[in-house]
């Protein structure tokens, strides 16, 4: 199976790649095309570079000239997590997320086209965020989107692209909304390695609001299982959602991270509220589930895993923060600290 994985060299997408590698074996064959922004780490896959059933491209999903060399003569599959995904920076720089998120979206489609014979499946990766805030109960595929900030209304934008693509040129797409991941190699902006890697060095923990915000959370190996199974078992034009079964409010996150870590509650820093913050986001996954697919993963122990990880690979993230003046700049701004 040939895949055209965008995004690749991101939190997710590389993950989803060594999955590949791990499921398959040489079976598997990617090409990984990624702009290597500020969060592509091309080095997260660094062991599959020079086998003969991986390639890397560094180019932009919104170029039609860098997507028609990504998808060659044809691919099989696109899995497609090439976007800007930072709900802070959008409420900075909204523009670069519509062009990516987007944009992007329809040129992957338009050479998807082209490609249609032999494509056989289309992913669209887009989020949870999508529907907006929830009170009680769960969102379900059926249910209207209703985007509250400039990222998810980007998410949205390339959600419904990809369907319409679907719609009305028959293209084998299939839209997947997942809720807030984590595990190894995540960009430390988000919240749970910003506050691992934050009480690591005993630098504070800036929890917006009252910290009772929930989300559910998904551990990044089932996800990229959950992908790897609508891929075979999905329908074209349907849309699944993937949650963890793991709601959880911000605080408790937070106190958590700090008991693995051995370290005090008095890290935790209390900062304005986000702009646009959704209260509580919660997926019915029962659509998923009726196919014979639930996430399996004990989150207490993904989550004592994931810190593991970080506190085991600080040459990762600390390359990361050292040497992106951006990240320096933004994290300050933030947070009030460097």
């Amino acid at each position: 199976m040939r895949y055209l994985v965008t995004g690749g060299a991101g939190f997710i997408g590389s993950n989803f790649i060594r999955f590949l590698f791990r499921k398959y074996g040489d079976a598997a064959e990617v090409v990984n095309l990624d702009k290597l922004t500020y969060a592509g780490v091309r080095e997260n896959l660094a062991e599959f570079e020079g086998k003969k059933n991986y390639r890397f491209l560094h180019g932009d999903i919104t170029k039609p000239a860098d997507v028609a060399t990504a998808y060659g003569d044809g691919v099989d599959v696109v899995v497609n997590f090439a976007a800007e995904t930072h709900v802070d920076r959008s409420l900075m720089e909204a523009g670069s997320f519509i062009e990516t998120d987007v944009h992007g979206v329809l040129v992957l489609l338009e050479e998807a086209r082209r490609h249609a014979p032999k494509l056989k499946r289309y992913i669209q990766i887009s989020t949870d965020e999508v529907y907006g805030s929830i009170e009680r109960g769960s969102f379900r595929e059926t249910d209207v989107l209703n985007p509250r900030n400039p990222y998810s209304a980007s998410k949205a934008g390339g959600d419904r692209m990809a369907y319409a693509y679907a719609e009305t040129y028959g293209l084998p797409v299939i839209i997947t909304r997942a809720s807030n991941n984590f595990g190894p190699y995540q960009y430390p902006e988000k919240l749970i390695p910003l506050f691992v890697t934050n009480a690591i060095d005993d630098l504070p923990l800036p929890l917006y609001g009252d910290g009772k915000n929930v989300r559910d959370w998904l551990f990044v190996d089932d996800h990229c299982a959950a992908i790897d199974f609508v891929i075979e078992h999905g329908a074209n034009g349907e849309v699944y959602n993937i949650g963890g079964g793991n709601e959880r409010e911000n605080r408790e996150i937070t106190r958590k991270i700090l008991e693995i870590l051995g370290k005090p509650e008095s890290l935790i820093k209390p900062v304005a509220d986000r702009q646009g913050h959704d209260r509580r986001y919660s997926l019915d996954t029962g659509k998923l589930a009726g196919l014979g697919f639930r996430s399996t993963t004990d989150f207490d122990d993904a989550l004592r895993r994931t810190v593991r990880w970080y506190v085991e690979n600080q040459p990762w993230w600390r390359a990361i923060k050292e040497r992106s003046a951006e990240f320096r700049e933004y994290y300050a701004k933030q947070y009030g600290t460097r």
